[in-house]
């Protein structure tokens, strides 16, 4: 199976296009990162202008208990955010990368079975075994290739599952010792 001139452009044009796509989504989720810091950051300043302020008219060591105790639920709560904030940025942009790496390998694996096919029509005499044997690798590999995807496809379920029940115990971490003062 020989490439045509066409082929090989087209191919190499697709090529460059996926490259400038998933340069342009890594760029949008660098943007959306330095949005989030930005936007935390002036939310920490502001946080912390206004505990200064707080702790200066603290009278006695008994207010000042109250007013330590009375930041640690909201500070939990902004960091919850603003990791869940991270976690979906950093999660759709690599899910971009994956849907482009799963498309293209699907588009090698296909190019290549049809190699495979040819090269086993045009064979010589005598080799049906051989081939026989080689489309079995290729079936194998294309096997091992799906369960790989499933396994990164659960693991990733699982890490975001954890991911959010982490956050979770710690705001109601948080939570807790600020009831108890009540």
């Amino acid at each position: 199976m020989s490439l045509t001139a066409e082929q090989v452009v087209a191919s190499n044009k697709a090529n460059i296009e996926t490259l400038f796509g998933l340069t342009s989504k890594a760029f949008e989720g660098m943007e959306k990162l330095i949005e989030l810091n930005v936007t935390a950051s002036k939310a920490a300043l502001a946080d912390a202008a206004s505990t200064t302020q707080a702790a200066m008219g603290v009278k006695d060591a008994q207010e000042l208990l109250a007013l330590q105790a009375a930041l640690f639920q909201p500070l939990a709560e902004k960091t919850a955010a603003y990791s869940r904030h991270l976690y979906d940025i950093t999660s759709s942009t690599g899910a971009e990368f994956g849907k482009a790496f799963e498309g293209k390998a699907a588009e090698t694996q296909k190019a290549f079975v049809g190699m495979v096919d040819s090269a086993a029509k045009n064979a010589p005499a005598g080799s049906e075994t051989a081939v026989a044997v080689f489309k079995s690798a290729v079936t194998a590999a294309n096997n091992a290739l799906d369960s790989m995807q499933k396994a990164v496809k659960q693991a990733t379920d699982m890490a975001e599952a954890n991911f959010n029940a982490a956050a979770a115990t710690a705001v109601s971490a948080a939570k807790a010792p600020a009831a108890k003062k009540r």
